[in-house]
This record gives C-alpha cells, sequence and structure tokens, in this order.
C-alpha cells in the first residue's frame, strides 16, 4: 500500500483545510485509513480514522466536531476536512493505512504511512 498525503498550507485562526490522501495499492474496502499529527517537539499523536468500508469513524477528542474524515471511492483518495482550526492544530499531517477493521487509533495498528503534510494555523 502507498499513500501520499497532501493539502497542507499555512491559514489564519478560524479557517477550513482540506487535506487529501492518494491510496494506492489497495481499495477502501480493503484498508482503514487513519490521519495522524505531530506537532513540533511532540510526539505523533491519532486524529481521525475511518475503518474498511467507511461504516464507522474514530475522532481524538481535540478534533471531534471539527475534522471530518472521509473516501472517495472514485478517486481512491481519503479526505481530512478541518474546520475552525487553531494555533494548537499546526503540526505535520500524516495519512496511514491499516488491514484492521477495528482499533484503529493507535499508531502500532498502521503499518503503512505516507509522507506527512505541514499545516500552520496562525493566531
Amino acid at each position: 500500500v502507498q499513500l501520499q498525503a497532501c493539502g497542507g498550507g499555512l491559514v489564519q485562526a478560524g479557517d477550513s483545510l482540506r487535506l487529501s490522501c492518494a491510496v494506492s495499492g489497495r481499495t477502501f474496502r480493503t484498508v482503514s485509513i487513519g490521519w495522524f499529527r505531530q506537532a513540533p517537539g511532540q510526539e505523533r499523536e491519532f486524529a481521525a480514522a475511518i475503518s474498511r468500508n467507511s461504516d464507522t469513524t474514530y475522532y481524538a477528542d481535540s478534533v471531534r466536531g471539527r475534522f471530518t474524515i472521509s473516501v472517495g471511492n472514485a478517486e481512491n483518495t481519503a479526505y481530512l476536512q478541518m474546520n475552525s482550526l487553531n494555533a494548537e492544530d499546526t503540526a505535520v499531517y500524516y495519512c496511514a493505512a491499516s488491514l484492521f477493521g477495528r482499533t484503529i487509533t493507535r499508531i502500532v495498528d498502521f503499518p503503512y504511512w505516507g509522507q506527512g503534510t505541514l499545516v500552520t494555523v496562525s493566531s
């Protein structure tokens, strides 16, 4: 499985941004997708995930209600819509794939990773 994330950039607090993750080698019927982020000087943390067949979504408390994870089956691309961004959302965002259908909120659940895309939110 190969993943390529893009869509990061510099935005103002309160703005929205959509990250994309192009997936090759598997379809969304067979892999779950997760988004993780790593702020400067911090450990990588879970942000959101969507299970195989897109039947269940998971969110970290810090992003629930502001971020939405989705997949586009036709284009084999996963998305992370981020609204009401604040300075604490500044981080490198990574997409990852897992063959698991459940328990998909931990880094160890995801063996396949894309490169990160930097999101900077100015306050």
